[in-house]
């Protein structure tokens, strides 16, 4: 996710970027540097960890190499690490000769071009994808002498989604930017010739009052006697609440994270997911040597990814797999055989039983991947690998976004394994490609389907409780659509797999219990059809969600027609999302922060 500042002007430059980082820190805080020019001069700090680390170093180094102690311009970042390590050579901004960058986003053909520019006697330090723009720039600088069309060259030759800032001691009055899949903002200062760059509005208030926000492909170079723009922009006024512009607007943010996962998913599937194929860069080769079975191990909403995966993986790979809830697993005296590959999944990476579990399968000798949101986590430092779902911080303690990406995430290693193992054929490996780069779309909150659901939550907030029933991995999405329900409303909710009604829980059955039925189009509608039926009958109130119409429903939300289950599964995600939120409105609870629960659970 990672977070940009830049800031063009005659105030304390040093102390305007530490302050914007600061406020886009929940961005990322694996490390973070500013680098600093006045003319012939450059001055860079970093340092890993929270930005607290960094201001440290700056108040501690005073000697400015500035004749009046101050510079012109400056520009910073706060990473959330994606390609290397976070340590310092990894943190931003990044070197060649005579410029500096910065850069949030992946670029996809950075391989490609490091080999290149190492080919043409350009340098590298660092492990990350970003050096290369910045070496990119000066090799075509180095030909033409001209900064303006060596920035061009430079974008021109860059694939996949950023936003990048860059200074040069080559043109040191200016920030070259451009804008192309992720967020940055440019603001007019209150002093005249002031220009502030940030990946989101809470830097620029107080600061500023005019703001662009780029669309993709929008480029340029800004001083302080110019603002220039590749094509025409729009200005508005910025908010004037901090926790507004942090919320990006939204209300609360659970909602701005269940909005940002047609976002978040396509930096997961960025540089993994190919025209043909799916890489996973951070996997050992050999990974699946010697392996006959798949353990899969998490709690919560991240248990609930694992069971989605278990049916992925058994359907793509023909491996067995089995998941288990991590405080369980601690204490039930497991047999572990070293053929068993041994997942676990968790948003922070922090979570005591899954991180003990993982523990106790290392000691066992067993080959262990973490699939996990938070480089550097405690559970990336034990496991072999490490597979990050690139999320972003989630702030609503009730998890949206780390479920979607965690269940991408596990569907492309679930295909990954599958071509390894020679168990699904080149067809049908593109057409699941072909899916996966549908999903940003199935995820993307329609209006007139969240209207839907704040309507229809003031119908749902009493009652005895709901059931959520849904088969195959719709089964353990109407597990993690009641626990949602649950986590921010308070209201009783259960989720079961739709044929097993019939043995016990239909007893429950009347006006006042009230289904939520999971019914895909493309994955045993007609079974589900008749599970549903029999409630309808026993007087259960129905809420269908399906793109086919059914007639016995009390209440209908109507999903898209696509050609795959997987695409119906994260539409219908979002709506039980947005319902679940929606209750939780109506009932006048803390939906960021509900009552008795912890972001991350680091106890047993």
């Amino acid at each position: 996710m990672c977070g940009i500042v830049g800031y063009i002007g005659k105030k304390n430059t040093k102390q305007i970027l530490i302050d914007g980082l600061k406020e886009l820190e929940y961005r990322g805080y694996d490390s973070a540097g500013i680098a600093l020019l006045e003319g012939e001069k450059l001055e860079v700090y970093k340092a890993v960890g929270k930005i607290k680390n960094l201001e440290e170093k700056v108040l501690c180094n005073q000697i400015c190499p500035a004749k009046d102690g101050t510079f012109s311009l400056g520009i910073g970042h706060t990473r959330w690490a994606t390609h290397g390590k976070p340590t310092e050579l990894n943190a931003h901004p990044h070197l060649g000769v005579y410029s500096y960058v910065v850069h949030n986003g992946i670029i996809e053909n950075y391989k490609e071009l490091k080999e290149e520019l190492t080919n043409a006697g350009h340098n590298f330090v660092s492990q990350t994808d970003t050096e290369v723009i910045v070496h990119l720039f000066e090799y075509y600088f180095n030909q033409s002498n001209d900064a303006k069309l060596s920035f061009h060259q430079t974008i021109e030759r860059l694939e996949g989604a950023y936003s990048i800032l860059l200074i040069t001691k080559s043109m040191p009055d200016s920030i070259f930017f451009m804008k192309h899949g992720s967020p940055l903002a440019i603001a007019k200062g209150n002093d005249d010739g002031e220009i502030y760059f940030a990946s989101s509005d809470a830097p620029l208030i107080g600061l500023a009052h005019d703001v662009v926000y780029l669309e993709d492909g929008i480029s340029g170079i800004a001083s302080i006697d110019n603002l220039e723009f590749s094509d025409e922009v729009k200005w508005s006024i910025l908010p004037s609440s901090k926790l507004f512009a942090q919320k990006d607007g939204f209300r609360f943010f659970m909602e701005k994270e269940i909005y940002e996962q047609k976002d978040v998913v396509v930096d997961t599937m960025m540089g993994r997911l190919k025209d043909n194929a799916i890489e996973f860069d951070e996997l050992p080769p050999h990974i699946l040597d010697g392996i006959n079975e798949i353990k899969i191990c998490a709690c919560g909403t991240s248990f609930h990814a694992g069971l989605t995966a278990s049916y992925l993986f058994e359907r793509l790979t023909k491996i067995r797999c089995s998941v288990e809830i991590a405080s369980e697993f601690r204490y039930k005296e497991p047999l572990l055989s070293k053929d068993t590959l041994f997942i676990v999944i968790s948003q922070s990476g922090e979570t005591a039983d899954t991180l003990e579990a993982l523990k106790m399968a290392k000691n066992g000798g067993l080959k262990s991947i973490a699939v996990c949101n938070v480089d550097n986590s405690s559970m990336t430092r034990v496991a072999d690998a490490t597979v990050l779902l690139r999320a972003g911080i989630e702030k609503g303690v009730a998890s949206t976004k780390a479920f979607s990406t965690q269940t991408v995430v596990l569907w492309m290693m679930a295909l990954y394994f599958g071509k390894i193992k020679g168990s699904i054929d080149n067809k049908k490996l593109q057409d699941e490609l072909k899916t996966l780069k549908a999903v940003p779309n199935s995820l993307k909150v329609e209006n007139s389907l969240h209207e839907k659901c704040r309507r229809l939550s003031k119908r749902y907030l009493h009652g005895h409780g709901f059931f959520f029933i849904g088969r195959d991995v719709f089964y353990p999405l109407a597990l993690e659509g009641a626990l949602k329900l649950k986590e921010i409303s308070y209201l009783h909710a259960e989720g079961y797999p739709a044929g097993e009604m019939k043995h016990g829980p239909i007893a429950l059955a009347d006006p006042e219990l009230f289904t939520i039925a999971l019914m895909p189009q493309h994955l045993h509608y007609d079974k589900i059809k008749s599970n549903v039926e029999e409630l309808s009958a026993r007087d259960s109130t129905i809420c269908a969600i399906s793109p086919l119409p059914f007639e016995l429903s009390d209440d209908f939300i109507l999903t898209k027609e696509t050609n795959h289950y997987m695409l119906e599964f994260f539409e219908m995600l979002v709506v039980l999302q947005l319902f679940s939120m929606e209750i939780s409105v109506r009932l006048g609870n803390d939906v960021d922060m509900p009552r008795n629960l912890a972001k991350s659970v680091t106890v047993e």
